[in-house]
């Protein structure tokens, strides 16, 4: 009934720190496991985690085209995520039914 996989995720996040992209795309992790098996997951463990991509725009903005000049930095990662699963195959448990 429970059994223990490992798998390899490839997510992807963003945001305006280099922490917060990372957060983004950590936290993505559950949801793409969850689509690719129908199985309910008891434990995702990360083993390894592999930098794909790791981008940092800047944009300059200006208020009026003159005033008050400022850089804006965002960044984006892309992320390929080793992890240890542990789940319960749902279709391998016999229900009862009853009315």
């Amino acid at each position: 009934m429970k059994e223990q996989f490992t798998s390899t995720v490839n997510v992807s996040g963003k945001g305006d720190s280099k922490e917060k992209a990372f957060a983004d795309a950590l936290s993505r992790v559950q949801s793409t496991l969850l689509k690719s098996s129908g199985k309910v997951l008891l434990r995702i463990e990360p083993q390894d985690v592999r930098v794909v991509l790791a981008r940092e725009s800047v944009r300059k903005e200006r208020f009026l085209f003159f005033f008050l000049a400022r850089e804006r930095r965002s960044y984006s990662v892309e992320l390929e995520i080793t992890v240890s699963v542990s789940a319960i195959d749902v279709s391998k448990v016999d229900f009862i039914t009853s009315q």
